[in-house]
């Protein structure tokens, strides 16, 4: 089986179809497998693959200067690859489970302070400027309050929220659905944004959206309009302007944590398959860490 023909099965009935996975994930992993097929050459017989022909190529792509975070993305994606490639009986073994992943300095992520959150989700109520205070108040107060990822608040439909139950039906990876709680901050800007909701669609369009966001013109808004949501209140509120979706899902599950929450429950509420997904979204601070010394050691 040549190499061309091999990657654009995997993309397409692996990862498009029995992974359903998102553009995003399509984006990174056509863009990785394009670079190796362009160093074997496409009509490489997948057979005549192995692990000295991966190390050549991410050999290569440190003699460019790639870093070890990137080399580490490219084996993942070539070891997806070939894992597919053997269970679909294309080949006898993985030849990528050979190779050895590049060691990484594990970086914890900056995770916004409680403190920091009650200044943005209090203060963006008085930023002037904003177009649709209501709707960027429920976006904060969902995106924190609920641990979503930004395409997860962006795909929620208006059926999607329960409010007499405060249950939100979100649609993770895979097509996976989950529901979330979501408190009474969430809940009182949720019924703040209806009425706005139905004047946007009242000016754009006839009839009833179903996406639970949206933007000016009456359609679903999408992440990078959510990004720039924030980043605008950041700003204005003299925040880190590095303040990006994604650190709200990380203080959801660090201050859940901090608060004594149970991590199995933040992992079933964030939609991780596995435990270790989770501990890696959640950090102690050293105050919380003395706290715990202090209670548990019998020498403290």
């Amino acid at each position: 089986m040549r190499l061309a023909d091999a990657i654009q099965e995997f993309l397409d009935h692996y990862l498009r179809g029995e992974r359903a996975a998102s553009p995003h994930t399509l984006r990174n992993y056509a863009a990785d497998l394009r670079q190796f097929r362009e160093f074997l050459g496409p009509d490489t017989e997948v057979a005549a693959i192995d692990h000295l022909r991966i190390r050549e190529f991410l050999a290569a792509l440190h003699g460019r200067g790639a870093a070890k975070s990137s080399l580490a993305r490219r084996l993942a994606t070539l070891r997806s690859l070939f894992r597919y490639l053997a269970r679909e009986g294309r080949l006898a073994e993985n030849p990528a489970k050979l190779v050895a992943a590049p060691r990484q300095q594990r970086r914890l992520p900056v995770i916004p302070k409680p403190e920091e959150m009650r200044c943005l989700l209090d203060g963006a109520a008085g930023v002037a400027g904003a177009p649709f205070p209501a709707r960027d108040r429920c976006l904060l107060e969902l995106l924190y309050g609920c641990g979503l990822r930004v395409s997860e608040l962006t795909g929620l439909d208006l059926n999607d929220v329960d409010r007499e139950q405060q249950l939100l039906r979100v649609r993770g990876k895979g097509r996976k659905e989950r529901l979330v709680p979501f408190g009474d901050k969430a809940l009182e800007a949720l019924l703040a944004y209806l009425p706005e909701r139905q004047a946007i669609l009242a000016r754009a369009q006839p009839g009833p959206a179903a996406a639970l966001l949206l933007n000016r013109g009456g359609t679903r808004l999408d992440p990078r309009s959510v990004r720039r949501r924030i980043r605008f209140y950041a700003l204005r509120l003299h925040l880190s302007p590095s303040l990006h979706p994604h650190a709200f899902r990380h203080a959801f599950a660090s201050h859940l944590l901090g608060e004594g929450a149970d991590l199995r429950a933040i992992q079933e509420m964030l939609g991780h398959e596995s435990l270790s997904t989770t501990q890696r979204y959640t950090q102690t601070d050293l105050r919380q860490l003395m706290q715990i010394y202090d209670r548990a050691h019998p020498k403290a």
